[in-house]
C-alpha cells in the first residue's frame, strides 16, 4: 500500500502539480518577506517620538530631534522649510498659506504611498492563493479518479488515500492566504495609524512655519510643548 503524503504529491505529480505546489511556495516567500521587511520599517516609524520636535528652541534643532534625513517626520519638516525659503526667493505670487499646505500635503501624500508598497502584494496572495491550492486539488481528483477509472478498482482504499492527498493542495494554499492577510491587516493598520500622526505633524508644523508660535496642546493631542519664555 503506498504511503501518501506531500512527498508522494510531489513524485507521482505531473508539471501541472509541481507548478501549483512550487507557486504556492513563491508566494509564501514572497508574503513573509514583504511582512517582515514591512514590519520592521513601520516598527522603526512607530517609534519615532515627533513630541521632541516641539520641545526644542528653534526650527532648525526640532529637526535634529527629528531624526536623520529620509525618516517621513524629518523629510516633513525638511519640506516645509523648503517651501517657506521657495516662496520668499519667488516674492509671492500665491499665498503662503495654501502654498504651504499644498508642499506638505504632498510631502505627508508620497510617505503614505511609499509605506503601501507591498501591501497590494499581499492583498493578492491572500486573496488569491486558496484559488491556486484549489486548482492543484482538482487536477489531482482529476488524474486520481482517470487513475481509478483506469484500474478499474474503486474500493474505499483505493479512493479515499489518491483524494484526501490531493486535498494537500487546498491546504497549503490556505497556509499561504492565511498569513498573508493576517499581515495585510496588521501593516495596513499600522501604516494607517503613522499617516495620521504625519497629518497631525504638518498641521502643526504649518501653524509654526506661519506664526512662529507652537500650536496648543489641545491642538496636538499626545504632544505636551514647552512653554515658550
Amino acid at each position: 500500500m503506498p504511503v501518501y503524503g506531500i512527498t508522494h504529491v510531489w513524485a507521482q505529480g505531473d508539471a501541472m502539480t509541481r507548478a501549483v505546489a512550487l507557486l504556492l511556495i513563491a508566494m509564501s516567500i514572497l508574503s513573509w518577506s514583504v511582512i517582515v521587511l514591512k514590519a520592521i520599517e513601520l516598527g522603526r516609524l512607530c517609534r519615532c517620538t515627533e513630541s521632541r520636535f516641539w520641545n526644542t528652541d528653534g526650527l532648525g534643532s526640532g529637526m535634529r530631534a527629528l531624526g536623520e534625513p529620509g525618516t517621513p517626520f524629518f523629510d516633513l519638516a525638511s519640506t516645509g522649510q523648503a517651501a517657506m525659503l521657495h516662496h520668499a526667493a519667488s516674492h509671492g505670487g500665491i499665498e503662503l498659506s495654501d502654498w504651504l499646505l499644498r508642499s506638505l500635503r504632498a510631502s505627508v501624500d508620497d510617505t503614505a504611498t511609499r509605506l503601501q508598497r507591498g501591501l497590494g502584494l499581499l492583498a493578492s496572495i491572500g486573496s488569491t492563493a486558496p484559488f491556486v491550492g484549489l486548482l492543484g486539488t482538482v487536477w489531482g481528483i482529476y488524474h486520481a479518479l482517470l487513475s481509478l477509472g483506469v484500474s478499474g478498482d474503486a474500493s474505499l482504499d483505493r479512493v479515499a488515500g489518491p483524494v484526501g492527498e490531493a486535498l494537500i493542495m487546498t491546504a497549503l494554499g490556505l497556509c499561504v492566504a492565511i498569513p498573508a492577510v493576517l499581515g495585510y491587516n496588521t501593516l495596513a493598520r499600522l501604516s494607517r495609524g503613522v499617516v495620521a500622526r504625519l497629518d497631525r505633524f504638518s498641521h502643526g508644523l504649518h501653524a509654526l512655519l506661519l506664526t512662529g508660535g507652537r500650536p496648543s496642546a489641545a491642538a496636538m493631542p499626545g504632544v505636551v510643548t514647552k512653554e515658550r519664555a
